[in-house]
């Protein structure tokens, strides 16, 4: 069992004993700081929520529901949703905040509560910290009988996806003539909802649904990564579809499929989506510094302005609200469209997608030859208890002293043949490795290179 208490949110494994598990305790504890955190910033209305499909999401959203009510906020519950759903809901309808529920990629044991400010967007690293040390004081000083919250349901699809249809950069009637085909594996969660739904609203009429249905039982792995998705690229190919499209379950990643059941690469499912926007609008673009260079090549290319930043979403929107970005994300299929909202969205990155691929007239795979050929691993290695990774990437950083070193975020390290990055993840007790060069060889050693490296350290 496992459980992460960070500034992002809470996330664990289902179960096990308290503090070491994803426990109801957990879940009250911890909801309820939230809610008392929202009392000392003044916000005290209603806070939005919404989960994904996974087997434990309706018993930790009762959970959630009833700690909101029973701090004195109203909950509009938006039942089985998205992770941006649930962000454009808290703009429209002003509320104090929301919580979504959901473990993203991680398998169907886990689930976590992610936490959004009034500004439908991600609580800041201060902000997790105070709820965090709010939790972990507990005194909670409950309203009385008159004072308890409401509970309503509110369907809010299809608003979302009206909000996209409406978006200049989109053109329904463009992607309708295209006549598309496509396969839609969806992980047997929301994505089996929103993503049909927004298709047939863009005018596609041949959807093929690969586990489409939200019953938490995911087919495989739900990381949206190409071992994952065979089963869509086989399908793909069946069909003779024009493309695949697999979001994870909160559905904030897009990863694509080309027509001859290639990956399109989800790390340049944002460098398509960037290409097209800086195309009808000039303007900065960020990704983080784990993703593809390839970005800023096509910021390059259109005479605009690339900007790395922190690995993390609250770290990429903090980055493009202060050059102004125009598009922004993360290289594991994050798109992140200012002029909808402020934060990761496969459904408005879909809509891009396809306006953009109808608009070139061309197969996804002849568009996937237009850009950058470079080639990223992403590894990681599992966390022993008790390791120090300071340690570790302190002493990388001397081994690697005589290259560019960027220690924003863990350490980057800039080679004459490509890049690696090494930093411990936020969601996951491991620490991810990720190395990209226009060789998968030279990318392959570079990474065999830094696991060995820490072997030799962790000795």
């Amino acid at each position: 069992m496992a459980i992460l208490k960070t500034i992002s949110g809470i996330r664990g494994t289902i179960g096990g004993k308290e503090d070491q598990g994803l426990t109801p305790f957990d879940v009250v504890k911890f909801a309820t700081a939230y809610a008392f955190w929202l009392k000392k910033t003044g916000n005290n209305s209603s806070v939005v929520v919404g989960r994904d499909a996974r087997v434990s999401g309706e018993m930790v959203n009762n959970l959630v529901v009833g700690s909101l009510m029973g701090a004195g906020f109203d909950v509009i519950d938006l039942g089985l949703s998205t992770t941006p759903t649930v962000e454009m809901a808290v703009i429209d309808l002003k509320a104090s905040g929301g919580i979504i529920l959901t473990a993203s990629h991680n398998p169907k044991q886990w689930n976590a509560l992610k936490l959004l400010n009034d500004k439908g967007e991600f609580i800041s690293a201060a902000a997790g910290q105070e709820i965090l040390d709010i939790a972990e004081k507990g005194d909670f000083d409950f309203p009385e009988v008159d004072d308890l919250g409401e509970h309503t349901f509110v369907h809010y699809r299809e608003k979302h996806i009206q909000y996209i249809l409406d978006l200049p950069l989109v053109d329904k009637s463009l992607i309708q003539k295209a006549n598309f085909k496509i396969v839609v594996d969806a992980v047997n969660s929301s994505g089996g909802i929103f993503v049909p739904m927004l298709l047939k609203a863009l005018g596609v009429k041949e959807i093929i649904e690969l586990n489409c249905e939200p019953t938490g039982l995911f087919a495989h792995n739900p990381e949206p990564l190409p071992e994952n998705l065979t089963s869509l690229s086989n399908t793909v190919v069946r069909e003779g579809a024009d493309l695949g499209i697999s979001v994870d379950p909160d559905v904030d990643r897009l990863a694509l499929v080309n027509e001859d059941g290639e990956m399109f690469g989800e790390e340049y499912t944002l460098v398509a989506v960037a290409d097209y926007i800086l195309q009808n609008k000039k303007g900065s673009a960020v990704s983080n510094l784990s993703s593809t260079i390839a970005l800023k090549d096509i910021c390059e290319k259109h005479g605009c302005t690339y900007h790395p930043s922190a690995v993390g979403e609250v770290n990429v929107v903090e980055k493009m609200k202060e050059v102004d970005a125009v598009i922004g994300g993360e290289g594991n299929g994050g798109i992140i469209y200012p002029e909808l909202h402020y934060g990761r969205d496969a459904l408005v990155g879909i809509a891009l997608f396809l306006t953009h691929l109808a608009k070139t007239g061309k197969s996804i795979s002849f568009l996937r030859s237009t850009y950058p050929n470079y080639e990223i691993i992403k590894d990681k290695i599992p966390l022993e208890s008790g390791t120090n990774v300071d340690v570790i990437l302190s002493k990388l950083e001397e081994k690697y002293q005589n290259f560019e070193i960027n220690t924003v975020d863990g350490l980057k390290i800039i080679m004459p043949d490509g890049w690696v990055m090494i930093r411990k993840s936020n969601t996951e007790p491991i620490v991810r490795v990720y190395a990209e060069s226009n060789s998968r060889t030279i990318a392959e050693n570079i990474v065999k290179q830094i696991k060995e490296d820490i072997r030799t350290i962790e000795e």
